[in-house]
């Protein structure tokens, strides 16, 4: 098998864990898909130095390295609210707001890839899209990282997937258009106390 095919089978495998672990959170039977995991897992390992990869096959696994830590981040604090119960009303969303303030742990690492839902507080968070519509999981990614980073602010997250989809949807092929990139990359920052979602070509 080919860098290429396993890092499609890894792409895959998290694909079905992201609507296993969906599944294991609406359903109190369900267990949970640990045998899916640690195929993920195994895979992220055996690519972790990059060592064989190209550029194009580097930047690929590092975007579902860090789509898998924010993934996990989440389920790891759903599962401790289903564990030990709702302590709030909105606890019963299962939702990042469920946990206490107080309770945030150290950032942590998934093999050299940072958690990116942290890096708007030590450094700027950043994600390439070339076709939205498509990339629908780059998108929710950057709007997870740029909503967390709002919060973290003191700000209010004033929109939604959807809007916000479509406004990157308009921006990247604005500035396709004007520069005639093959891509927009996406950065979010904090300046001043303020969450900033910044945008700019890529050749």
């Amino acid at each position: 098998m080919t860098i290429d095919e396993e890092l499609n089978q890894i792409d895959s495998n998290l694909r079905r864990l992201k609507i296993e672990y969906e599944i294991f959170f609406s359903n109190p039977s369900k267990r949970p898909p640990t045998d899916v995991e640690w195929r993920v897992l195994n895979a992220l390992r055996k690519f972790s130095d990059g060592g064989k990869m190209s550029f194009s096959q580097r930047y690929r696994y590092n975007e579902m390295a860090q789509r898998y830590a924010i993934y996990s981040d989440l389920w790891r604090k759903k599962s401790r609210i289903r564990e030990e119960g709702y302590r709030r009303p909105q606890d019963a969303l299962l939702s990042v707001q469920g946990v206490r303030e107080s309770e945030h742990e150290k950032e942590h690492h998934v093999y050299g890839v940072s958690q990116p839902v942290a890096a708007p507080e030590d450094k700027p968070f950043s994600i390439q899209c070339s076709d939205p519509g498509a990339e629908s999981d780059r998108v929710q990614t950057l709007f997870n990282v740029l909503s967390e980073a709002k919060k973290k602010s003191g700000e209010q997250v004033s929109t939604n997937l959807d809007s916000f989809t479509s406004f990157v949807k308009k921006k990247t092929a604005e500035i396709r258009k004007q520069y005639g990139c093959h891509s927009v990359e996406y950065s979010v920052e904090v300046q001043d106390g303020k969450a900033r979602l910044k945008a700019k070509a890529k050749i």
